[in-house]
C-alpha cells in the first residue's frame, strides 16, 4: 500500500510545522505544507494530495472559498478537513454543509492529530 500523502494549508507556519512533524511521525503520511492559499491550490491540482487540511481563516483566500474551488473541480474533489478556531455550533453546522469531510477545533492536541485524521477519513 502507498503511503498517504496529505495537503496542509494554513498561513501560521509554526502550527504548519507542528502539523508536519505529527502526521509524519505519528502517521507515516508524506505531508505538504503551504501557507497561501493559492499555493494550495497550485498544488492540489499538481500532486492530489489524498486528503486535505485547510485553515478556515486565511488572509488571501478564505478556507471556504478555497474549498469551494478544489470541489468545482473534478480532480480536485480531495476529502478536506477543516481547521478552525470557529467553534460554534450554528458555525460547525456550516461547514459539514458545505461537505468536508471532518472538522477539527483548534486548538488541537499535536499527539492525537494523526489518530483524528484517521478516523475522519476512515483510514
Amino acid at each position: 500500500m502507498s503511503t498517504k500523502c496529505i495537503l496542509v494549508i494554513d498561513d501560521e507556519k509554526n502550527l504548519c510545522t507542528v502539523i508536519k512533524a505529527c502526521l509524519e511521525n505519528i502517521g507515516h503520511w508524506q505531508v505538504l505544507t503551504t501557507q497561501s492559499s493559492s499555493e494550495g491550490l497550485l498544488l492540489a491540482q499538481t500532486e492530489l494530495p489524498d486528503a486535505i487540511l485547510l485553515d478556515v481563516m486565511m488572509p488571501e483566500i478564505d478556507g471556504i472559498t478555497l474549498f469551494r474551488r478544489l470541489q468545482s473541480n473534478p480532480h480536485t474533489q480531495i476529502p478536506v478537513i477543516l481547521l478552525t478556531a470557529k467553534v460554534q455550533t450554528v458555525d460547525l453546522n456550516q461547514f459539514l454543509q458545505l461537505g468536508v469531510a471532518g472538522v477539527i477545533p483548534k486548538p488541537f492536541d499535536p499527539l492525537k492529530l494523526a489518530d483524528l485524521v484517521a478516523e475522519i477519513l476512515g483510514w
